[in-house]
């Protein structure tokens, strides 16, 4: 059995994060100051001291996120001498994530990769009024049946699953009425608990095809090299290494389901037994065993996490 590594996505966001990294280890605090430079913002600083309410805006979230996933994957292989591609068979990232594990196969460069996702959150928050959007967690329901329930709950408008993230969560997405309506639905069918997030638009809907236009845009004029292993897209839960396949899901994945569970499933059948979450929170290492239970997931995070894993790779 394998391991694969995997990036998280929007919420997993805090203030403070990445701070004991960079307190650490260089190669952290180098990874800080390139996107600093790239953004031609102090970023870093907002990580550092907040506000929360700047810090969780997407157009910042996104790169930060990037940020301290991509300050543990080059603390890992400066401290180990290993290349990433000694390390993992497969990446993988949960939306945001997935411009993350490119980075980290070293599909995109670090500026570039910080610069797309600044874009993508400006653009993302763009498509739709404050408001008119919502998302919501469907707990206790699995993909099909929530699917239903947004079918019939649509009356015109939109609402749609955004995220399969297995172990009976699913979100869903679309105009606010229309996901209230779905979340009723949802519950008709065995649902047990539908809650609104707090999120600033509705992500990975229809709603969102005038940022996915900007981001085919955007993605046009950045080069892609092939990764150094293969990553696993979000909507099509499979693996790609084609540069032009590659820049089309992006594209696709901003109006597109997000496939976790079959993502994990995937990796599953291609020999990976864990799955190592790189960067701020644990909420993929968490899923793992609701998807799977003969799978195992971890966290690294932080100075122990990455002591604890360098042992496992010597």
């Amino acid at each position: 059995m394998t391991r694969a590594f995997v990036f998280p996505g929007q919420g997993s966001q805090a203030v403070g994060m990445g701070q004991d990294l960079a307190a650490a280890f260089p190669a952290a605090r180098q990874v800080f100051e390139e996107i600093d430079e790239a953004l031609q913002q102090n970023l870093s600083r907002l990580m550092k001291e907040g506000p929360e309410s700047d810090l969780t805006l997407t157009e910042n979230a996104q790169p930060a996120l990037m940020a301290v996933s991509l300050a543990v994957v080059r603390v890992l292989e400066s401290e180990s001498g290993k290349k990433l591609s000694a390390m993992a068979s497969y990446v993988a990232g949960h939306s945001l994530g997935e411009y993350s594990a490119l980075c980290a196969a070293g599909a995109f460069t670090v500026a570039d990769a910080a610069r797309l996702l600044k874009r993508r959150g400006q653009a993302m928050q763009r498509a739709v009024p404050v408001g008119a959007g919502a998302m919501a967690a469907l707990l206790g329901i699995e993909l099909e049946p929530a699917q239903e329930a947004c079918k019939e709950a649509a009356e015109g408008q939109v609402v749609a699953v955004a995220n399969d993230n297995g172990g009976g969560q699913v979100v869903i997405s679309g105009h606010k009425e229309a996901v209230d309506r779905a979340i009723k639905a949802a519950q008709a069918k065995g649902c047990k608990r539908g809650m609104l997030l707090p999120v600033s638009a509705p992500f990975h809907c229809s709603l969102m095809q005038p940022a996915a236009d900007e981001m085919a845009e955007a993605l046009a004029s950045v080069t892609l090299a092939p990764p150094s292993v293969p990553v696993i897209a979000n909507v099509k839960a499979s693996d790609t290494s084609d540069p032009d396949t590659i820049r089309k899901l992006l594209v696709q994945q901003v109006t597109g389901l997000v496939r976790w569970r079959e993502s994990v499933l995937f990796m599953k059948s291609h020999d990976v037994g864990t799955l190592v979450e790189l960067g701020a929170g644990k909420v993929l290492s968490g899923l793992v065993r609701r998807i799977d239970k003969e799978m195992t997931g971890t966290a690294v995070n932080g100075p122990a996490d990455i002591e604890a894993f360098l042992k496992t790779v010597a």
